[in-house]
């Protein structure tokens, strides 16, 4: 991995991809006591960065590999990113998802052309089969965070992070990133050390399912005890990548843990103050730029918020501590 594929990656999704601005809010600023920025990738295609790494990866494939079709598993996110860019490109796609997978996930999936496979995440291995069916049916297997291609679309944010942040004039800043297996972390990291050396990448994840910074902590990859029982289901993974974690060891500083409660007031906050709409797992990063401030020391923090597909009454819950 290098800068290279994540500028040839940005090339291909020009036109592709909605470029998502930076925002900010003087009430954020005075929860957080430092300015606080926003990128909103909630404002995406299928509500979440995730398009930007299907796009690439399905961009780079073969003509004879798109013309089989792709498949990919995901708790919704990526799987919503894929399925709208293979349709886009006018191939097929297969989806392996967690039954249980919030009904608003699972809906789009179908909604945007993918055939739903679900699966009980459990009990059942997601690999193996998404391995078998690929073998089966001859498609090729977009992995949702530890694959050169997507990482590379999930860097183009750290791109325009470092383009937008250098114009306001921002030479040094905390970058929060929500990360599961760090696909959009390591990326993230990736580009802003070639574009803006004085940005710090920071990954933020659930309590209780902090695998990467334990990782990080450790130098050495950590598992999570459990893999459910959260509600930021989006970034619930088993354990930092083998190609993303060694780029997160090289590129970012400590990680970051948030409550759920905590989330959800970051949802609440980023609907009063910026009127977007972030779910669990998306809202982490803001969540951690306002009620973390004790371990972050730039000026500057900038919140990666990272997916928008929250279900209502989930919504709701948030809404209410307000």
């Amino acid at each position: 991995m290098n800068i290279d594929m994540i500028e040839a990656a940005a090339a291909r999704l020009k036109g592709h991809a909605r470029r998502t601005p930076l925002l900010s809010s003087p009430f954020l600023d005075e929860i957080a006591g430092r300015r606080v920025l926003v990128k909103p990738e909630c404002l995406q295609h299928t509500g979440s960065f995730k398009f930007r790494g299907a796009w690439s990866a399905i961009s780079a494939l073969s003509p004879a590999e798109r013309e089989a079709g792709v498949i990919a598993f995901s708790s919704g996110n990526h799987a919503q990113g894929v399925a709208h860019a293979a349709t886009l490109h006018g191939i097929p796609s297969v989806i392996i998802m967690p039954s249980d997978a919030p009904a608003l996930k699972l809906a789009n999936t179908r909604a945007l052309g993918a055939e739903v496979i679900p699966y009980d995440r459990a009990t059942e291995d997601r690999d193996a089969i998404g391995a078998r069916l690929a073998a089966e049916r001859g498609l090729t297997l977009i992995k949702p965070f530890d694959e050169p291609q997507v990482i590379a679309g999930q860097g183009t944010v750290g791109l325009e992070i470092a383009e937008d942040a250098l114009a306001l004039g921002i030479t040094e800043a905390e970058v929060l990133v929500c990360c599961g297996g760090g696909g959009l972390t390591s990326g993230v990291a990736l580009a802003l050390a070639a574009k803006a050396p004085g940005f710090l990448t920071r990954p933020v994840e659930p309590e209780g399912f902090d695998d990467v910074a334990r990782s990080l902590a450790a130098g050495e990859i950590r598992r999570n005890p459990a893999l459910s029982g959260n509600i930021c289901d989006a970034i619930i993974t088993p354990q930092p990548g083998d190609i993303t974690f060694p780029l997160m060891k090289a590129h970012c500083g400590p990680g970051l843990a948030v409550s759920e409660t905590e989330a959800l007031q970051a949802m609440a906050q980023a609907f009063l103050r910026l009127k977007i709409v972030a779910e669990p797992g998306g809202a982490v990063s803001l969540a951690a730029a306002l009620w973390r401030a004790e371990q972050i020391r730039s000026d500057t923090v900038i919140a990666v918020v990272s997916g928008g597909n929250v279900d209502p009454a989930m919504f709701r819950r948030a809404l209410d501590t307000l």
